[in-house]
Formats: C-alpha cells, sequence, structure tokens
C-alpha cells in the first residue's frame, strides 16, 4: 500500500505579517497532484491541520476544498486533530464524511478503532491518535499521572489490543500528534511542555509497521518505522534551512517500510542575515538573499537612523529585524530578551526565585511550580476549545 504521509498544514497562519493562505492553496494543489501522479493509496494527516481552534473563515474554506478534492479522487484520506486545533471542532460531521472516504479521528477514545484499508496483501489498519492533552485524557486512559508518556503508553495499549485481534498479516499504521524523543524542534511549534518534561521515547510504539508522526515542523527520520513529514510551509526563521517536503512510503506485503521524500512548493525562499547595517548592505555575497524573506540582524553598537528602511532598499522583503550588539552575556546592557532566550517558563521561575531570596527552589517547590505551569496550560487549552 502507498500512503502519502504529511502534516501541520496550520491553515489560517500568517509568516510574520504576510498572509499564507495564497501558499497553504498551492500547498493543497500539489498535494493532490501528488496523490493522482505518484498512485498514492491512503494519505494521511498527522495533525495541525488549523493553526487554532477558531481558524478564520478562509481557512475554512480552503479546508473544505481540500476535503472535496481528496473525497474527489477517491484515495481514503485519514486526519487526527493536533494541538493547534480544536477537536471537537475538526471532528464534527465526522461520521457523515466518512463516507466520503475522508476519516477524522479526533477522540482519544477511539484509539484503539482503526480504518481499515486493504489493497491485494491484506488489510492494513489506520490508527489515529489525536494530539492527547495529558491532563484531559488521564481519566479516559485510566493512568494516575498526567504526562505525555504514560497517555501516549496507554493509547497504544488498545492499538496493540485491537491489532492481535485482526486477522494473521494485518499490517498497522499509527497517526500520532507529539513530540518524540530524537526530533528536532524549531521556533514555530506551540509548547507541549508537561512537569517539565516534554518528549516521549520512540519506543513508545512498538509493535506497529508506520508511525506518521506530525507535530515539529522538520521532516525527519528517527527510525526507519517512526518519521515526521514535517511542516508543508515554513512558519518560521528558524526552519530557513529545512526541506519542505512529504513521505511517500511504500508498504509491503510483509510490513516492511520504504519510504522516499517528495518536495513541497516554496513560495519565498528565506534567508537569516547578521552582521552590522553597512556590512549587510555593501557585502556582495548577500545578493542571492535580496529576494528572500530576510531575517536580519544588526550588531552594530548603537542602533542605526532607519535601519528597516535602509535594508528594504536592498532586501525589498525584509520581515524581521533584531538587534543583538556584540557583547557578553553578562554585561548589563544586554536586553531582558536575549537573557531569556531559549529558556522555559520552569527556568525562568526558577531564576526568579533564586534572585529574590538568594537560592532556587527544593524539590517540593518545584513540583509546586510544574504543577501551576501545567495546570494553566491545560485551562488555556480548555478555554481555547471552548470559544
Amino acid at each position: 500500500m502507498r500512503v502519502l504521509h504529511t502534516s501541520d498544514w496550520h491553515l489560517g497562519r500568517a509568516f510574520h505579517r504576510v498572509n499564507m493562505l495564497g501558499a497553504q492553496a498551492g500547498f493543497i494543489g500539489h498535494l493532490v497532484t501528488t496523490v493522482r501522479e505518484h498512485a498514492v493509496d491512503a494519505v494521511v494527516v498527522s495533525g495541525d491541520v488549523y493553526d487554532r481552534a477558531v481558524p478564520p473563515l478562509t481557512a475554512v474554506e480552503l479546508f473544505d476544498d481540500a476535503l472535496h478534492r481528496l473525497a474527489g479522487l477517491g484515495v481514503p484520506t485519514v486526519m487526527i486533530s493536533g494541538n493547534h486545533d480544536s477537536a471537537r471542532r475538526l471532528g464534527v460531521g465526522a461520521g457523515l464524511i466518512d463516507r466520503a472516504g475522508i476519516h477524522l479521528r479526533t477522540e482519544p477514545a477511539a484509539a484503539g478503532t482503526p480504518v481499515v484499508l486493504s489493497d491485494a496483501h491484506g488489510d492494513v489498519a489506520f490508527y489515529g491518535l489525536p494530539y492527547l492533552e495529558p491532563a484531559l485524557v488521564k481519566d479516559e486512559f485510566g493512568v494516575e499521572r498526567a504526562g505525555h508518556e504514560t497517555v501516549l503508553a496507554a493509547a497504544m495499549d488498545r492499538v496493540r489490543a485491537d491489532l492481535v485481534t485482526r486477522a494473521a498479516g494485518t499490517r498497522s499504521v499509527v497517526l500520532a500528534h507529539a513530540f518524540v524523543t530524537g526530533g528536532s524542534p524549531s521556533d514555530s511549534e506551540r509548547d507541549i511542555t508537561v512537569g517539565g518534561v516534554s518528549a516521549v521515547p520512540a519506543g513508545v510504539f512498538d509493535g506497529v509497521d508506520y508511525v506518521a508522526l506530525g507535530h515539529l515542523h522538520g521532516c525527519q527520520t528517527l527510525t526507519e518505522r517512526v518519521r515526521y513529514s514535517g511542516s508543508p510551509l515554513a512558519y518560521s526563521f528558524s526552519e530557513a534551512d529545512h526541506r519542505k517536503s512529504m513521505w511517500l512510503v511504500d508498504l509491503a506485503a510483509d510490513g516492511s517500510v520504504t519510504a522516499e521524500r517528495l518536495d513541497c512548493p516554496v513560495p519565498r525562499p528565506l534567508a537569516r542575515i547578521r552582521g552590522t547595517l553597512e556590512d549587510l548592505l555593501a557585502d556582495p555575497g548577500l545578493a542571492r538573499h535580496e529576494d528572500a524573506w530576510v531575517e536580519a540582524t544588526l550588531t552594530d553598537p548603537v542602533r542605526p537612523a532607519d535601519p528597516m528602511a535602509r535594508l528594504a532598499e536592498r532586501f525589498p522583503h525584509t520581515l524581521s529585524l533584531v538587534f543583538a550588539p556584540e557583547r557578553a552575556p553578562d554585561d548589563p546592557g544586554v536586553s531582558y530578551a536575549r537573557r531569556l532566550a531559549g529558556r522555559s517558563d520552569q527556568q525562568i521561575a526558577h531564576d526568579f526565585v533564586a534572585h529574590v531570596r538568594g537560592a532556587g527552589p527544593d524539590e517540593r517547590e518545584s513540583a509546586v511550580l510544574r504543577e501551576a505551569f501545567d495546570a494553566v496550560r491545560a485551562d488555556a487549552t480548555v478555554r481555547e476549545v471552548a470559544r
């Protein structure tokens, strides 16, 4: 069976101040063409179809167009909800849409109930594991501790329990939206840390033939059977070096996997340039970036006059301007934002406690802080979905 694996469309998202709807529509067209030209048997979309729980109407219209075009090809599609989606909204009408060959899997309780498709070699069971917010699904899976690994492991127990009831030789594909150990994140994924831990081991998914992951925006291979497709478009300058693509996966009769990367259209290349303003304006080696979306980091010791306007004369698609004078990290002139760069909320809170009382939090206090951050994040998720 030939499966096309994609994820993280983030319909409705902008790139800085650039509306990406046209580029997203271009990707949908490319997806449909790829399905047709490569004789794809099934499409899997591993979450974050939308960029937020309540997407703009234009994004909903584009999603509707995608569903109609995929259904029109007669090729089954399996989709799960991600941490950016509202599972309840995405799943509205799932029963009816199912009849058109579009299988929306947004309910955690249905993790062990597959979409079963067949080819010349027998059945392939597709199990959809939507994003599992630990605090919200721990009761469903009967786990005491709300953590990503515990709830995913419980969901996979249901998958394996169902799989052993299937006919001998049934192959299996799991769709999951999670941060799996070994994956490389970018700046554009929403933090899903719970209890100080965001990643789960790839071994959680043992026992299935292919795991189609979503959440991380870089296409990557964790094992031959566990892969991220990445997002089809770049959504932050941290993705400037990404090769945006989808996985074309061939699942053989014995469950062995071969995979090929298929490139996605690039609306405009990204470039990150760094140096003093005068150097950036004069350097002939930067000519290749003059038509790119640019993030410029200025290292001038003193902020120059009209930097954005001057940069735009040479790089008309400059979208981001960062000031980072070359200073030692402990220099009092280093900005607060730079001092916090790369630090989690938990680490920042620890630093604050240490600053105000001279010593960081002990183990009990650290646990209280973790619980507070987890509670706030879970509450924010509930509020967003309920809007």
